[in-house]
C-alpha cells in the first residue's frame, strides 16, 4: 500500500474509516474524494464523497456531462470506479470491462476487456445476470464473471494478468459480488443459495490469483476456519462444529449461506466483515435447527481467514432474509462513550448497531413495517419470530412483512460523517407465502416456497430514508411508488443521491430529504451512484441505468406477470413495471455548468 496515500486518507476522515488505492496508475496525489477505487468507496463501505462542489443549494443546476452505452440490456447493479483519470465499469453478463478516458471530451473508450464467460451461466443465475462491480489496487482491476471466474487486468493496458476458476455452474454456482482487495489479497464470495450451493469467502493472492484461504459458511469448524480465536458474543454461537450439528444429517452440504454482498475491512483490528446468505432450501421445515452459519455476519482475520466472531441475524431463517446486507463501519458516541461499531440494516427489518470488536449487539431497531417478528432480545441476541407468520406446508400465510426481499435487499446504504445519518434505499413489501416439499438436484432450483408479494401499508412500494444509528430513529423518509433498488450516495455537499426503478435519478437534501433535482434516464435504475473529481477539477456524479436484478427481471427477462409467482413473487406486486420502464444499459454522468 502506498504510505503517502494512506496518510492522506486518515487525515481526511475523523469518524469514518477510509482507504485510498495503492495507485500504480495516477502519479500525483489526488484531492480527498477525487477517486472512487472500489464499489463501496472505502473499506468502511460508507459511499461518502468528500467532494462538496455540488451542494444542496446548487444541485438544481446539475447538467448531463456525457453518456456511454454499455451495449448490454440486463440489470446494471455495478458502481463505476474511478482511479486517476480513468473510469472503469463492468456490465452484467457477458461481464464486459470498459476503461473510459476522462481526459477527453465524451470520455471515449480507452480499452475494453471481454472475458467471454460460459453462456450456460445465465441459466443458473437466480436473480438476473447482474454484476455489482470491480475493485482497483496496485495498478490492476479485479472483477468476477457470472460463470465463477475471478480475473485481474492491468489497469493501464487492459491486458489480462491472471484468471482463476472458483465456481461450478453445473451445481448452480455463480459469482455476482464486487471483490474487495485487502493488503495483498482479493476477497471473493459465491452466489447460488437458491440452488443449494454451499457458501464460501475465498482470499486470492493479488499477484498470482492463487487461493490463500477459503472459509465455508456451513460444515465442520475446520472448513469454516473456526479455531481457538473464535469468540462469539452470544452463547448460541458457541460450541463445536455447530455448522454440522445445527442441521439435519448432511443437509449442511447443500445448505446455502453464500457470500454475494459487500465486504468491509477495519485496518486497525485487521478484521473483514461480511454477511452470509439464506439457508437452503427456503422451506424451513426441511432443515430444523439454527442452520449455522447462514443468515448472519462473520468477522474474520484478514490475513488467515480465521473466524473471530459471528452473529446470526435470522437464526433458522424462515423468510429468505439472508444476512448479506452491507456492514458500514463507523465510530459512534453511544451513551457517552465512543464505540467502534458496524451498522447493518438487515432484510428482517431491523438496523443493527454491533460492536465490531466483540460482536455484541448494542441496538436493533425497526426501520420498516414488521409483522414477522416482535423485536430482538439484546441479552441473547435472538430475533423473536412471530410463529403465526412463519411459512406453513400446504397452507397460505398472508401478510408477512417484510417479505422475502426484506425491508431492503443488497442495495447499499450510505453514511455521512457530517450529518451522522445512514441513507437507506428500501422497499415496503409484504407477501403471502406457502411452503412446499422440494428435492435437491444439483444445478436446479432448491426452494420449496410459493411467494406472492404485495405493497405494504400505505400502498407505496419503496422508500428512501435517513436513519440516525446512534439514536436508533428514522429522521426523514421519501415515499416512492416502486421499490428503491438502487444504492445510495451521500456527499460533503450534504446531497444524497439514489435512483428509481422507472428511471429517475434523484438528489435530495441530506438533512431534510427535500427533492432538489431529478433526471429521467432511459431505463430503470438499480445501480450504485458514485462521485469523483474530473481532470478539470470539477465534481461529477455517475450512475448506471439499466433495469434488472431480482425485481427488475420482470422487464429484463421478459417474464409473464400474469403469473404472480414470477421472479419469486415480484410478478404479483410489479405487474405495472413493464409499463413504467424498458430495457437499457447506459452510463450517465452529471456536473454543474
Amino acid at each position: 500500500m502506498n504510505s503517502i496515500r494512506l496518510g492522506w486518507a486518515v487525515a481526511s476522515l475523523v469518524t469514518v474509516l477510509s482507504w485510498p488505492p495503492a495507485d500504480g496508475a495516477a502519479q500525483s496525489k489526488p484531492a480527498a474524494g477525487a477517486e472512487w477505487p472500489m464499489a463501496g468507496k472505502d473499506y468502511a463501505n460508507t459511499r461518502f464523497s468528500e467532494l462538496a462542489e455540488i451542494s444542496s443549494a446548487n444541485a438544481k443546476d446539475l447538467r448531463l456531462a456525457f453518456t456511454f452505452s454499455t451495449g448490454v440490456v440486463r440489470g446494471h447493479e455495478a458502481a463505476p470506479v474511478v482511479v486517476g483519470h480513468t473510469m472503469y465499469i463492468v456490465t452484467p453478463y457477458p461481464n464486459i470491462l470498459y476503461a473510459l478516458d476522462l481526459t477527453k471530451p465524451g470520455a471515449p473508450t480507452k480499452w475494453k476487456f471481454e472475458p467471454k464467460p460460459l453462456a450456460a451461466a445465465q441459466g443458473v443465475a437466480c436473480c438476473d445476470v447482474v454484476n455489482r462491480g470491480v475493485a482497483y489496487s496496485n495498478g490492476r482491476i479485479y472483477f468476477s464473471t457470472l460463470d465463477g471466474q475471478t480475473i485481474a487486468v492491468d489497469a493501464q493496458s487492459g491486458k489480462q494478468a491472471w484468471r482463476v476458476k472458483l465456481g461450478d455452474i453445473t451445481r448452480g454456482e455463480t459469482i455476482t459480488m464486487a471483490p474487495l482487495v485487502v493488503k495483498d489479497k482479493v476477497l471473493v464470495g459465491n452466489s447460488g443459495g437458491e440452488y443449494g450451493v454451499r457458501g464460501w469467502l475465498t482470499a486470492l493472492d493479488a499477484a498470482s490469483g492463487k487461493i490463500v484461504w477459503r472459509a465455508y459458511s456451513t460444515g465442520p469448524d475446520k472448513d469454516v476456519l473456526i479455531g481457538p480465536k473464535f469468540k462469539p458474543f452470544y452463547a448460541t454461537d458457541q460450541g463445536k462444529d455447530l455448522g454440522v450439528s445445527s442441521w439435519p444429517s448432511e443437509a449442511w452440504k447443500i445448505g446455502g449461506g453464500t457470500v454475494w454482498g459487500f465486504v468491509s475491512y477495519d485496518p486497525e483490528l485487521n478484521l473483514v466483515y461480511y454477511g452470509t446468505a439464506n439457508p437452503g432450501p427456503w422451506n424451513p421445515h426441511q432443515r430444523p435447527g439454527d442452520n449455522k452459519w447462514t443468515s448472519g455476519i462473520f468477522a474474520r482475520d484478514a490475513d488467515t481467514g480465521e473466524a473471530r466472531w459471528f452473529y446470526q441475524t435470522s437464526p433458522h431463517d424462515v423468510h429468505d432474509w439472508d444476512g448479506v446486507n452491507e456492514n458500514v463501519l463507523v465510530d459512534l458516541d453511544i451513551k457517552g462513550a465512543k464505540r467502534k461499531v458496524l451498522v447493518h440494516p438487515d432484510r428482517n427489518g431491523y438496523v443493527y448497531v454491533i460492536d465490531r470488536a466483540s460482536g455484541e449487539v448494542l441496538s436493533a431497531e425497526p426501520y420498516a413495517y414488521i409483522t414477522t417478528s416482535s423485536g430482538v432480545d439484546l441479552k441473547t441476541g435472538r430475533l423473536r419470530y412471530a410463529p403465526e407468520m412463519e411459512p406453513k406446508l400446504g397452507r397460505v400465510v398472508r401478510g408477512a412483512c417484510p417479505g422475502s426481499a426484506g425491508a431492503k435487499d443488497w442495495q447499499p446504504s450510505a453514511y455521512s460523517p457530517r450529518t451522522r445519518l445512514l441513507y437507506v434505499p428500501q422497499q415496503n413489501i409484504c407477501q403471502d407465502v406457502e411452503a412446499s416439499q422440494t428435492s435437491y438436484i444439483a444445478g436446479t432450483p432448491y426452494v420449496g416456497m410459493d411467494v406472492r408479494m404485495r405493497p405494504g401499508p400505505g400502498g407505496h412500494r419503496g422508500e428512501f430514508s435517513a436513519w440516525d444509528p446512534a439514536l436508533g430513529r428514522k429522521m426523514w423518509s421519501v415515499k416512492e411508488d416502486l421499490p428503491v433498488w438502487s444504492g445510495a450516495l451521500v456527499t460533503a455537499g450534504d446531497v444524497a443521491f439514489y435512483g428509481t426503478m422507472d428511471g429517475w435519478f434523484k438528489a435530495v437534501d441530506a438533512r431534510s430529504g427535500s427533492l432538489v433535482w431529478q433526471f429521467k434516464t432511459g431505463s430503470g435504475i438499480v445501480g450504485q451512484p458514485m462521485s469523483y473529481q474530473g481532470p478539470d477539477g470539477k465534481q461529477y456524479v455517475a450512475i448506471l441505468s439499466g433495469i434488472g436484478g431480482w425485481p427488475g427481471a420482470i422487464v429484463a427477462g421478459d417474464l409473464d406477470v400474469r403469473d404472480g409467482t414470477a421472479a419469486a413473487g415480484w410478478g404479483n406486486v410489479l405487474k405495472d413495471l413493464p409499463q413504467k420502464t424498458t430495457k437499457g444499459g447506459m452510463l450517465y454522468v452529471f456536473a454543474l455548468p
